[in-house]
C-alpha cells in the first residue's frame, strides 16, 4: 500500500474512533472533512505536509492519538506562536487528561520548565539561563567548539576514505553533544553513561533503542549530576543556576532549576545534531550548492539558514491551547483546544517562499523562517545552533574535497518520532583529506 493510500485509511480510521467518541472536528469549522493522521515513522514528511497545507491552514489532525489543530502554513503558525489567547501552559488544555502518557507529545506538554511557562513565571524561569547564550558568552565558547570540530574531522581523516561513514554518528552528533556538556558543567566521569543514553535519544545508538526506559535513566543521571554538582562549582550553567538560586530563592525551585538543566542537556543538542545531518544531506545531493560555499560566492552561514527553511530540524511541536474561543484565518477554534505547531511545513509555504519554496537554493535572500519559533518562546539556543552548523560544515567540506554521499536520499531511514525531522544516518564517502 502506499504512502498516500495508507494515509488515507488512517485518517478514515481515525474519524470513526473520533465519532464514536462524539467528537466532531468540523462542526462550525468550515474545515475540510478529512483527519490526518500524523505518522512518526513516516518516509515522506514533506509529501504529508504538502497535503496539510493543501487542506488548510488549521487542519484536523491525530498526533499519538491526540485530537488536535495542526498549524500548516507560515502565516497562520506565526499567528499561533503569537497570539494571547493560545498559550502554552497546559491547564488550558480541556482533554489533556486523555493524552496517553509516554510518547514524545505527554514527554514535552508536561515538561515543567520554562518550555510551558507564559507570562511572570516564563520571564522568571528564562531570564537566569538567557545569560548563558549572551554573544560575549559564545564568542569565548567558539575556540572550544573549533577545536572540538578539529578532533572530530582528525578523527575522520583516520578512517578508511572509500568505505562509507555515518556523518550522523561521527560527526554530527558528538559535536553539539560535547558543546552542551561544557556548557552546563558535565563532570567527565559521568560523561560516557551520559553519552549512552543521549545517543539512545537521539538515535544513533548501536546498543539501546530510545523508550520510556531509557527517557527515564537519562532524567534519573542528570539528577544526580546535578546534585553532585551542588558542591563542586566551576565556570557553567549549573553553577550559575544553583548561586542564583542561593542569592534569590523565589526566582528557580529546585524543582525548576532540575527541570531547565535538563531542558538544556537533551533540547540543546538534538535539534542541533538534525540541522547539521539534514545541511549535510542537502550539499551534498546538490554539487552545485556546495560548489557556491567552496568558491566563496555564499557563506556558510547562507546555508545554515536555508538548511533551517527548507529541512527544519523539528517536524510537529505541540501544544498551544485556545484560552478562550477565537477565529484563525476563517477557523474557529474551541477553548481548550490544543494546536500543533507545523514547522517543516511553514518553511516549504509557497504562499511565504514562492513557487520554488520546496527547492533548497542557498543563494535565495535571507529568509524569516520559523524553524527556532517566535515570540516570547522564541529558541534561546538559537545562536549557538547556528555557530555550531556553520563551524561543522565549513571544516567537514574543506578537510574532504570528493566527500560524496554513499546513500540514495529516498533510501535513508527517517527518525521514528514526530517531533524531530532528520534521518537515522547520513552514510558517506570521505575520500581522501585535503593536504
Amino acid at each position: 500500500m502506499s504512502q498516500e493510500s495508507r494515509l488515507d485509511q488512517d485518517t478514515l480510521d481515525a474519524r470513526e474512533q473520533q465519532a464514536a467518541d462524539g467528537y466532531d472536528p468540523d462542526a462550525g469549522r468550515g474545515c475540510p472533512h478529512a483527519r490526518f493522521v500524523l505518522d512518526p515513522a513516516t518516509p515522506s514528511l514533506h509529501a504529508d505536509n504538502d497535503r496539510l497545507r493543501a487542506a488548510g491552514p488549521l487542519v484536523p489532525v491525530t498526533a499519538e492519538g491526540v485530537p488536535a489543530w495542526a498549524a500548516t502554513r507560515y502565516a497562520t503558525l506565526l499567528t499561533v506562536l503569537t497570539h494571547p489567547k493560545l498559550s502554552r501552559d497546559i491547564r488550558h488544555w480541556a482533554t489533556r487528561d486523555t493524552c496517553p502518557a509516554g510518547t514524545a507529545i505527554d514527554r514535552i506538554v508536561t515538561d515543567t520548565s520554562m518550555l510551558n511557562a507564559e507570562g511572570d513565571d516564563h520571564r522568571r524561569l528564562r531570564t537566569p539561563v538567557a545569560g548563558a547564550f549572551t554573544a560575549r558568552r559564545l564568542q569565548q565558547l567558539r575556540p572550544k567548539i573549533e577545536a572540538l570540530t578539529d578532533r572530530l574531522v582528525d578523527a575522520l581523516a583516520e578512517l578508511p576514505p572509500d568505505e562509507p561513514v555515518d556523518l550522523r554518528k561521527e560527526f554530527a552528533y558528538p559535536l553539539p553533544r560535547e558543546v552542551i556538556s561544557e556548557l552546563i558543567g558535565i563532570p567527565a566521569e559521568h560523561q560516557d553513561a551520559l553519552h549512552e543514553l543521549s545517543d539512545a535519544v537521539a538515535q544513533v545508538s548501536d546498543t539501546l533503542d530510545d523508550s520510556p526506559d531509557v527517557r527515564r535513566a537519562l532524567h534519573e543521571l542528570l539528577d544526580r549530576i546535578i546534585e553532585e554538582r551542588r558542591d563542586t562549582p566551576g565556570e557553567d550553567l549549573i553553577t550559575d543556576l544553583f548561586r542564583l538560586r542561593e542569592k534569590d530563592g523565589d526566582r528557580l525551585s529546585s524543582d525548576e532549576l532540575f527541570a531547565t538543566i535538563e531542558l538544556l542537556f537533551i533540547a540543546g543538542h538534538v535539534t542541533t545534531v538534525n540541522l547539521i545531518t539534514n545541511a549535510i544531506g542537502a550539499l551534498l545531493n546538490r554539487p552545485d550548492q556546495l560548489e557556491l560555499l567552496r568558491t566563496g560566492q555564499c557563506d556558510y552561514s547562507a546555508a545554515v539558514e536555508e538548511t533551517l527553511r527548507w529541512d527544519s530540524p523539528i517536524a510537529y511541536f505541540p501544544m498551544r491551547y485556545a484560552v478562550q474561543d477565537i477565529e484563525i484565518d476563517g477557523v474557529r477554534l474551541r477553548a481548550g483546544e490544543p494546536v500543533l505547531a507545523c514547522f517543516a511545513a511553514s518553511g516549504r509555504d509557497p504562499g511565504q517562499f514562492g513557487e520554488n519554496a520546496d527547492r533548497f537554493d542557498i543563494t535565495n535572500p535571507p529568509n524569516a523562517h520559523l524553524a527556532f519559533g517566535h515570540g516570547p518562546h522564541f529558541c534561546l539556543g538559537a545562536p549557538l545552533a547556528r555557530i555550531e552548523a556553520e563551524i561543522a560544515l565549513k571544516a567537514l567540506f574543506e578537510a574532504f574535497p570528493e566527500i560524496a554521499p554513499a546513500a540514495r536520499p529516498e533510501d535513508l531511514a527517517p527518525l521514528d518520532t514526530l517531533l524531530g525531522n532528520s534521518t537515522r544516518s547520513m552514510p558517506v564517502l570521505l575520500g581522501p583529506r585535503a593536504r
